[in-house]
């Protein structure tokens, strides 16, 4: 059995390779040829901690696959990470596990490049301008994505506190020096909203994270962060007159995705609004954006497909590595 780590992952397989990853995932599922149970959610009351279970199968990859992430918050009582994860890849022939992936990386890795994946199919090409909203474990991921995918001049980088957001500015400059873009940290967002050609948000807020009046026609917008029926990181008013409206799954988003769920109950919107799964824009089932002053949405949840295909991407790219 192969086992991965984040060292590892980083030193063979990029970002460009996950964000193709990501869209061959959407296609199969679109086609069909996935199956994505439930996750299951096992609370464990004694350490006020959780593990989920989220399985996957790939008819065209013929491999099964698990990811288990689990939270436990007293973890740093003894210096070790509150979010632990494996992705436990299995050969759907036999049954036999072949691989053990960090799966703590791969999640960030396989969320930016979903929103990278977005990007490059939605956003204007000549955009210039993105901004990013939020600074936590999965906004790395993020910004390169948005780096790989489009030639910007800058990114604007707005967080609930300044000075964190500045640490984190300051690390990204370090790391992504491949990059000749600006990224700057911001106190205000409402100019940066005014002007930007990307929006991106990747937090957990429970209330929209900028205003929607603010948000200038042509501008592709990514709520990547909110994924329970309560937070809502995307403000009402721009789902309402939002162009075109996609999701990386249909099925996830209409049961776990506040952004969307909260503007149906109050009936500022209908299903009517929605264009389509990525996977369907893809496999060019519907369209994407046909002009330069369309807004377009993204909303996503995530979907273990994801890291299935992109843990078998990873997996495969290793094994050429040790064949060499």
């Amino acid at each position: 059995m192969l086992t991965l780590s984040q060292v590892d992952i980083k030193q063979i397989f990029t970002m460009k390779e996950a964000i193709l990853a990501s869209k061959e995932a959407l296609a199969m599922h679109t086609r069909g040829k996935s199956i994505v149970p439930l996750r299951t959610n096992i609370n464990i009351p004694n350490y006020h901690g959780q593990s989920l279970f989220m399985p996957a199968y790939s008819e065209e990859l013929d491999i099964t696959g698990v990811k288990i992430v689990s939270f436990f918050p007293n973890n740093v009582k003894t210096g070790k990470p509150s979010i632990l994860g494996q992705m436990i890849l299995i050969d759907g022939k036999d049954g036999e596990i072949f691989a053990m992936i960090d799966g703590t990386y791969l999640t960030q890795l396989r969320t930016g490049a979903l929103q990278g994946a977005a990007t490059d199919l939605l956003a204007k090409k000549d955009a210039k301008c993105a901004l990013l909203i939020g600074t936590g474990g999965q906004a790395a991921t993020q910004l390169e994505a948005l780096l790989n995918v489009r030639d910007l001049d800058e990114v604007r980088v707005y967080g609930i506190n300044y000075e964190r957001t500045q640490q984190f500015v300051f690390k990204m400059q370090e790391e992504l020096t491949q990059f000749k873009t600006r990224i700057i940290a911001i106190s205000n967002c409402d100019k940066a909203v005014k002007e930007a050609d990307i929006i991106t948000t990747i937090t957990s807020s429970k209330v929209p994270v900028f205003d929607g009046g603010l948000v200038q026609p042509g501008t592709h917008i990514n709520g990547i962060g909110s994924y329970t029926p309560e937070m809502q990181e995307l403000p009402e008013s721009i789902i309402k007159v939002a162009d075109k409206i996609f999701f990386d799954t249909k099925e996830g988003v209409l049961v776990e995705a506040g952004d969307i769920i909260i503007p149906l109950k109050n009936r500022s919107i209908n299903k009517t609004n929605f264009t389509g799964d990525l996977g369907e824009l893809i496999l060019n089932i519907v369209k994407g954006r046909e002009t330069n002053s369309e807004i377009t949405i993204f909303k996503a949840v995530g979907t273990a497909v994801l890291d299935l295909v992109t843990a078998f991407r990873i997996y495969t790219k290793a094994l050429n590595h040790r064949v060499k």
